[in-house]
């Protein structure tokens, strides 16, 4: 089940979610937090989220993989405050074959960027700076 929260990540959480008999490949991706970004070292993130809205672009997202790749996928995303090291989405795609897996997964990755209402603040030694969608 698709999730966005503060709880902290088990990045093996998804791939369990999605494995079964019938698929050949399970992939995965797992964000973290940088040390830094644009040459500034970054101290923190701040997440936010509007979760509600946020969970039916992740259910959507999911759908769409369903019908193009024939994937199941999974994403889990944090809010709150997290440190350089810390995880902040993990998504998993399993499929029959592995180039769809992978495609999946990498679709699932791109769209949540591009278009679920999540926020990132980055917390810099000497400022911050919002960075929303498409980042």
């Amino acid at each position: 089940m698709n999730r966005i929260g503060p709880e902290p990540l088990d990045a093996e959480a998804p791939l369990r979610e999605v494995g079964g008999t019938d698929c050949g490949a399970v992939v995965s991706f797992v964000g973290t937090v940088r040390s830094s970004n644009h040459g500034k070292a970054v101290v923190r993130l701040e997440y936010e989220a509007y979760p509600e809205m946020a969970v039916r672009v992740l259910d959507r997202i999911c759908a769409e993989a369903r019908e193009r790749w024939g994937a199941r996928v999974v994403i889990h995303h944090r809010t709150g405050s997290l440190d350089p090291g810390a995880l902040s989405v993990v998504i998993a795609a399993a499929a029959p074959h592995r180039a769809d897996a992978f495609e999946a997964c990498r679709y699932a990755i791109e769209f949540l960027k591009k278009e679920a209402p999540i926020w990132k603040k980055e917390i810099y030694p000497d400022g911050t700076s919002w960075v929303g969608l498409g980042s």
